[in-house]
Order: C-alpha cells, then structure tokens, then sequence
C-alpha cells in the first residue's frame, strides 16, 4: 500500500512530468545566478539606504521604499528567469519560487 506522500507525488509527475535531475554544472550555474543577483540586491538596498537617510519628507521616504522595492522585485524576476532556462521551464511570468 502506498503512502499519501507517494500518491501525491505521482499525481504532481501526471500532472507536470517528471522533475528534471540537474547536473553538477547545472546546479553550479544556479548557485552563481543566486551569487550574482543576491549581490546585486544587496547593493540596490545599500544605495537605497542612503538615499532614504537623505530624504527630507515621510511621503519622500516612502516613495524611495517603493521604488526600492519594484526594483527589488525586478532583479527577482531576473533571477528567476535566468534559473528558468536552466531548468527548461521558461516561462513569460517569474514564478514564486
């Protein structure tokens, strides 16, 4: 008799296909896509903390909060997108993943 676990997981592969197994290089490029955008972020949000330091208003404050964030968001995207190919599932929206 099979486990719920088992069960699901062969639901989850009729439904989706079997998951791709990556190789070595394929997992290496993902943790530098990882690097190069964590980096990246990280500097955006420094960039940002001092420009939030300078700002003279509540309203200005919060507008450079969400223009940090929307950016923030894009570099995910990217990321994401990025990883994607690797995977083979390229997609037109960025996944949560």
């Amino acid at each position: 008799m099979k486990s719920a676990y088992e069960l699901a997981l062969e639901k989850l592969n009729k439904m989706s296909g079997e998951l791709k197994k990556l190789t070595p290089e394929e997992k290496e490029k993902i943790a530098e896509i990882n690097k190069k955008y964590d980096a990246k972020i990280a500097e955006l949000k420094i960039a940002y903390e001092g420009k939030m330091a300078r700002a003279s208003t509540y309203e200005e404050l919060e507008a450079l909060k969400v223009e940090m964030a929307q950016e923030i968001q894009k570099l995910e995207e990217e990321k994401q997108r990025e990883k994607d190919k690797i995977w083979g599932t390229e997609s037109n929206q960025a996944s949560p993943h």
